[in-house]
């Protein structure tokens, strides 16, 4: 590690990491006032909130994503490919585990990283709960290799029941009300609508039940009762069978068993319900943790305990003066990032640290190309507006330009849209391999 400058390492490329990366590249690595690392255990970034986009074909990871080495080069910073396996904190190490390519064969071998300075990135998972049968039945979006797991299973399906004289239905099982899962059941019957494009005319609409289960009373819980309303509606509207106050209690290889011991039939389930930090955050000694592994920090976003450690995302557990906790959100990474940048800044030159103020803009749920539902301008209760339709619709993808004009800047975000609508010409609507 370089004597002269402090090193910065940021662990996790997602929303809040990779800008956070970009943007201390561009204020002290650029200007060789800090060695800035970013650490990830993919070789692209995919904005989280379009991986039930990459799971059913809408988009191509390939194509879309953000390859990290090519973009520090870029800007102002460094990137090393790896996985957190442990965490000196006291010594300020961290250790990287070994990474195999696809064959099983040595990639790179464990390391050992030194730092100054620390950010933890590392976003969430799914929560299963320790339901029976998950982990070995079911598919999960929590990157975009799940993603394409799921992709691949669609395809395959999708083939079969075309090539088949049997006229079955393909059915199709979703375990959480969130908007993963609410975006995802609509997303479905977009790209079964498309497949009479490619040569797939058996595979209609008709033959696609799709079964979206809830435990609680109602879908999208962390959103006002009117959002989730009109989503229902819609979703009712296209033949989702909207299923809520069903709690799952195993998962089988012929579907989802429910707490009153119905079989809920599936030939694909994914589980998308619960968030918790990755498992690995709880061996990590000197951090105190929430029940979601979710670390806790002070108002700064420092770690309880430790000055040299931030923590931004899905994985940091932040209360808010109210008593609630930051909810995981894209923006609220986003925002974190750059109240760490501020910190970071201010610690290099002395000054005071500032608090994270959790500003609430409104959620968002986009059902494809049927619908766009959410609320703007406010803490989503009497201050919110609601939206839905072509503004809705056009908010939404304002969320992904915002995001790509803080990792790419203003010029570069113009000209990948450019590029999208010249693309468009040319490139298939629904990635088929």
């Amino acid at each position: 590690m370089s004597a002269k400058i402090p090193r910065i390492v940021i662990v996790g490329g997602g929303a809040g990491g990779l800008g956070l990366a970009t943007q201390l590249g561009h204020k002290l690595g650029k200007k060789q006032k800090a060695e800035i690392l970013l650490i990830d255990k993919n070789r692209t970034h995919i904005w989280k909130p379009l991986l039930h986009e990459v799971a059913t074909g809408s988009l191509d990871a390939d194509l879309d994503g953000v390859v990290y080495s090519a973009h520090a080069v870029k800007h102002g910073y460094q990137f090393q490919l790896g996985e957190l396996s442990g965490l000196d904190l006291k010594g300020k190490r961290l250790q990287l585990g070994a990474i195999s390519n696809d064959k099983g064969e040595a990639l790179l071998p464990a390391r050992e990283l030194e730092y100054d300075t620390l950010v933890l990135a590392v976003g969430s998972v799914s929560n299963d709960f320790g339901t029976p049968g998950v982990k070995e039945h079911c598919f999960f979006l929590d990157s975009h290799h799940q993603a394409n797991r799921f992709h691949n299973a669609l395809l395959d399906s999708f083939t079969r029941m075309h090539q088949s004289d049997e006229q079955q239905k393909l059915n199709i099982a979703i375990v959480g009300g969130g908007a993963t899962g609410v975006e995802l059941s609509a997303e479905l019957y977009h790209v079964t609508d498309l497949l009479k494009s490619y040569g797939l005319s058996k595979m209609t609409a008709d033959r696609l039940s799709i079964t979206l289960i809830e435990a609680g009373p109602r879908i999208l819980p962390a959103l006002p009762e009117r959002i989730a309303a009109s989503a229902t509606r819609e979703l009712t509207k296209l033949g989702v069978s909207v299923r809520q106050n069903t709690r799952i209690e195993e998962a089988t290889s012929k579907g989802f068993v429910t707490a009153e011991n119905e079989l809920i039939a599936a030939n694909l389930m994914l589980w998308a319900a619960g968030v918790k930090a990755p498992d690995f955050i709880k061996q990590i000694e000197g951090l105190n943790l929430n029940r979601a592994n979710q670390i806790l920090v002070r108002p700064t976003l420092q770690a309880q305990g430790h000055d040299d450690l931030y923590v931004i995302g899905d994985c940091c557990a932040c209360e808010q003066p109210d008593g609630s906790f930051v909810p995981p959100r894209a923006q609220s990474a986003h925002q974190m990032a750059q109240c760490v940048e501020r910190n970071i800044l201010n610690d290099l030159k002395g000054l005071s640290l500032s608090e994270y103020a959790y500003v609430d803009h409104g959620s968002l749920v986009n059902l494809s190309r049927f619908s766009t539902v959410g609320s703007l301008m406010g803490n989503l209760t009497k201050d919110s507006m609601f939206v839905e339709g072509k503004i809705a619709r056009f908010m939404y993808i304002s969320l992904y330009r915002m995001h790509q004009k803080a990792i790419h800047g203003v010029a570069k975000t113009f000209a990948l849209w450019l590029v999208e609508k010249m693309m468009r010409v040319v490139r298939p609507r629904m990635k088929l391999h």
